[in-house]
């Protein structure tokens, strides 16, 4: 797979790469990560990353504005999506080859070549061994910035099950490229004083049901009154994480259109109940959208049953 998609890079002069609405750490992280290294070891080609702009994200990397024309007789490269409607900017569509690169269930199968490894506890960790993998590839520093950024943010510190003694290793190779750690993780993690205080809103408000499920709603209203919209509201989904006796939660954020459903979980399966609402992710780490609040507590109810069924 590794060698089709290397010949597939050195064949096109016009790489795009593309990665998830609403972006994380290991969207950028893989994405930027992998421009880096294809305009290293390729100084020739046009390679350019797409896709909407998410400012609490820049400190990693911001995208690159371009012509329609320029997808006609490109190489597409979507990293860390699962499915289709969830690619940032469609103009993928109108690429001429499509490369899938991702570590999440591959219940979509889109794309003429598809890379995608579930063990891999992150797209960043696929997108450096692809780096490790060819003499023809080369790492760079910032390259190495990105990667490393992905791992941490998608296996929470090395905290997360999906943590492998191949994580550690890698992670281990990445820090010794130069690039400042204390940097990165003050920018992933450091949280401003408005957000911080809708965390305490959070702990005062919720409740856990008896199998350990809880979820909390964030209506406009509430966002307002913090003076938060509902793009910086990521630093809010951990929040009820580290409280005993729970097992899952959702955090259900109201926007303009839909009502988006943040969900997380400390053992129970979490992403076949995403999928049926519009969404989808990783066994513990998922995210779902509801039209309605009636409809957000029917989301709520189904991951109560599925907490029980955990327990027994």
């Amino acid at each position: 797979m590794k060698d089709q998609i290397i010949a597939k890079i050195k064949e096109y002069e016009t790489i795009i790469i593309h990665r998830h609405v609403r972006p994380d750490p290991d969207a950028i992280g893989s994405q930027v990560g992998l421009k880096k290294i294809i305009q290293a070891s390729f100084p020739d080609k046009n390679v350019y990353a797409v896709g909407e702009e998410d400012p609490s994200l820049h400190f990693l990397a911001q995208m690159d504005e371009i012509d329609d024309t320029l997808f006609e007789k490109a190489l597409i490269i979507v990293c860390d999506t699962a499915n289709q409607g969830r690619i940032s900017d469609r103009r993928y569509e109108l690429g001429e080859y499509i490369i899938k690169i991702d570590h999440h269930p591959n219940n979509d199968t889109y794309g003429d070549i598809k890379w995608v490894d579930t063990t891999a506890s992150s797209t960043c960790e696929l997108i450096y061994e692809f780096a490790k993998y060819h003499q023809s590839l080369k790492m760079t520093d910032e390259a190495a910035r990105l990667i490393y950024s992905g791992i941490v943010g998608d296996t929470g510190r090395f905290l997360f099950p999906n943590t492998t003694n191949k994580t550690f290793h890698y992670a281990a190779e990445l820090v010794n490229y130069d690039f400042d750690r204390t940097a990165l993780y003050n920018s992933m993690y450091d949280v401003t004083e408005k957000i911080a205080r809708m965390r305490g809103y959070i702990l005062q408000n919720f409740e856990i049901s008896k199998s350990g499920a809880t979820s909390i709603k964030i209506t406009q209203e509430i966002l307002d009154e913090f003076g938060i919209s509902s793009v910086e509201t990521g630093g809010l989904v951990g929040t009820l994480g580290d409280i005993q006796g729970v097992k899952a939660w959702i955090i259900f954020i109201e926007e303009k259109y839909i009502i988006r459903a943040r969900i997380r979980s400390k053992g129970p399966v979490i992403n076949t109940l995403a999928n049926q609402y519009n969404g989808g992710g990783h066994p513990l780490a998922s995210g779902a959208s509801v039209k309605s609040w009636e409809e957000a507590d029917e989301l709520a109810k189904e991951l109560d049953i599925i907490c029980q069924s955990y327990l027994n």
